[in-house]
């Protein structure tokens, strides 16, 4: 598997993010579906990866800096052909690594409160995030969840 920084011009990656966005859609009302589009994720606050079996794009994943301390995940997706295989907990590693050496103290993340999104919460859960209240622009709803991590700073 390799996961690597995507510069979003493959034409399977926005194929890949369409039904993305499709499935949030279909779980949750547009007004509580916050995943970023195309064009959102080529912001220069986004680091965007995707992650590749051969040459089949099997997941994907994103870091959007809120501040100098503060990123957020976004845009975790595995294709379903591969669910259940460790590639979002792979997916997860990289990101939260990635953050920790770009100096982040905290990430932090939206997703949904249905039962759709249960095995993303474990996920979650097990990599140490935790329940906190909505941040950055969020507000309380119903159909979302909002979860932190502290990180370990490095000394340089």
């Amino acid at each position: 598997m390799n996961i690597k920084i995507d510069d979003l011009s493959d034409p399977r990656i926005a194929e890949f993010l369409e039904e993305h966005m499709r499935d949030m859609l279909s779980v949750s009302p547009p007004e509580s579906t916050h995943a970023l589009n195309l064009n959102e994720l080529k912001d220069v606050a986004v680091t965007f990866w995707s992650v590749w079996q051969e040459q089949s794009l099997v997941g994907c994943a994103a870091l959007k800096r809120l501040d100098a301390n503060h990123g957020e995940v976004k845009s975790m997706r595995v294709s379903n052909e591969f669910r259940g295989q460790g590639v979002a907990r792979k997916m997860l590693a990289h990101l939260i690594s990635h953050a920790e050496e770009e100096g982040f103290s905290r990430l932090s993340l939206e997703t949904g409160s249905m039962a759709f999104f249960d095995p993303a919460r474990r996920l979650y859960e097990s990599f140490g995030f935790s329940y906190c209240d909505p941040f950055g622009e969020y507000k309380i709803d119903p159909n979302s969840v909002f979860m932190s991590l502290e990180l370990e700073v490095s000394e340089s």
